[in-house]
Formats: C-alpha cells, structure tokens, sequence
C-alpha cells in the first residue's frame, strides 16, 4: 500500500488549456505534477503494477462549494506520471471523500493493489 499526503490538486477545469488546435497540460498542471513527484519519490517510487484500489481523503483549501470529481484527474494523472503506478485504467475501485477544509487544501491518497 502506498499512502501520500499531497497538496490540493488543481481543477479539471485549470488542467488543460488549448493552444490552436493542440490541448496541453497547463503550466498549473505540470506544476503540480512536479509536486507529486517530490512526495512519490519520497516513499521511495513504489511502482504498483496490479489492479487497484484508489481512497482520496479530500480536504479543500477553503468552505466553498466544490465539486470532488473535478479533482480527480489531475490528481491520478499526476500519480501515474510521478510512477505510483502505469496507468490510469489499472483502478478498479476509487473512493472519494471530502474532509473538513484545512487551509491550502491537502488530499491524502491511499494506493492498494487488489489481489484476485
């Protein structure tokens, strides 16, 4: 199991930008990709290359009305990026809850992999 207290991921809506015709990741987006990086390679890269559970422990940055799924695919991008695990499509089971606001904003992830 991998377990990650991570900074509060940015929107779906803030992830990408359009450049002509291309969709890029946004310069928010690499950045917190770049964050997410730092705190995997501090458990020291676990590359998980099973099937998976995903739990999201959401603690927004403030009381505003939020949506938790426009979080998510930043925040799993990321972690496939950052190499907790290959790819997105290996979730079988993901979990989201939102916490009490905690200022910044924090969301803790626990990654297990999902024995048959």
């Amino acid at each position: 199991m991998i377990t990650l207290s991570l900074p509060w991921p940015p929107s779906v809506n803030h992830y990408y930008r359009r450049v002509g015709n291309a969709t890029l990741i946004s310069r928010e987006g690499r950045r917190y990709r770049d964050r997410v990086a730092r705190e995997v390679l501090k458990v020291g890269s676990p590359h998980v290359s099973g099937r998976l559970a995903v739990r999201i422990i959401a603690s927004p940055p403030d009381s505003r009305r939020r949506d938790l799924d426009n979080l998510q695919k930043a925040l799993l991008d990321a972690l496939a990026k950052a190499g907790a695990y290959h790819d997105d499509s290996q979730i079988d089971r993901l979990l989201v809850e939102r916490d009490r606001a905690t200022p910044g904003g924090r969301v803790r992830v626990q990654v297990t992999e999902i024995h048959a």
